[in-house]
């Protein structure tokens, strides 16, 4: 009796510490397309010019958020020497995702614009599906609030996505089992306005790269009426169809013209891309 006394004291004692959360139970979604240390750089161009290089990377290290083990990823984008000097852009995107339920922890956003600065931070409590954005905004549009400051507290749906962690969750689906014209749905983020995107798979196609030619997957956000972008189908992208589902181009037809993303060098892939 005393040596039973003794074990259940020791289960007390470690559950203090084991059952953080007991009431809420995380998906799990098997990735085999990326892995830690993954680079990823893309060219930009408008028509003939060169506008800039973006590059996204994941850590070579995990990170722990709300005790769970996260990728950490970064998205850079900049624009050349030349453009820039119209019109100067330095962005980065940071997200935190949960490497086993592929939700977002936490999500940073910094954004140079010209004279426009927007600092972002919003940290994500999937235990009450809750989140918190913090922000600070300089050279808005209104000359009477040139400077903005504030944090927000709201709810959002199960599976959330922000614009990054959307990305990465996409590239864990298993695209051959979707037909041509089957939509997938992401509950999404951006700021604290929550959308429901959906996005359309038009089947395959044979996609021309500095590398040689890639067998692609086509995939079409149905875009709501906005005044960046020109129609519900004005963005299309192609993952790779290996296992990697590395973005290959995207293209934006935007009401300036058409803006074209193009891979450019790549490296620390989990898997070998099929050029031909």
């Amino acid at each position: 009796m005393k040596r039973l006394g003794i074990i259940v004291s020791i289960l007390i004692f470690l559950s203090a510490f084991t059952s953080q959360d007991t009431t809420l139970v995380y998906r799990v979604v098997s990735n085999q397309s990326f892995k830690k240390g993954e680079h990823l750089e893309y060219l930009v161009h408008y028509g003939f010019i060169n506008a800039g290089i973006a590059t996204v990377d994941v850590s070579p290290q995990n990170y722990i958020l709300n005790n769970r083990i996260c990728y950490k990823v970064d998205i850079v984008g900049k624009t050349t020497s030349l453009v820039g000097v119209l019109a100067k852009v330095n962005d980065n995107w940071r997200t935190y995702i949960d490497t086993a339920a592929f939700v977002p922890h936490r999500f940073f956003r910094n954004i140079e614009e010209g004279d426009y600065r927007r600092q972002e931070l919003t940290d994500f409590n999937h235990a009450n599906n809750s989140a918190t954005m913090k922000f600070e905004e300089y050279g808005v549009k209104d000359p009477a609030d040139k400077h903005k400051k504030g944090k927000k507290d709201f709810k959002f749906p199960q599976y959330v996505q922000d614009m990054v962690s959307g990305y990465y969750y996409l590239r864990t689906i298993d695209f051959s089992k979707l037909k041509n014209g089957d939509m997938i749905n992401v509950p999404g983020l951006l700021e604290d306005a929550l959308y429901d995107m959906k996005i359309r798979y038009q089947g395959k196609e044979t996609i021309k790269t500095k590398f040689g030619k890639i067998d692609a997957h086509r995939l079409v956000p149905v875009m709501p009426g906005n005044e960046t972008f020109k129609g519900d189908s004005s963005i299309r992208f192609w993952v790779s169809e290996d296992k990697n589902h590395v973005p290959i181009r995207i293209e934006a037809d935007m009401f300036i013209g058409k803006v074209v993303c193009e891979i450019q060098n790549y490296s620390n892939l989990r898997h070998k891309l099929n050029f031909k």
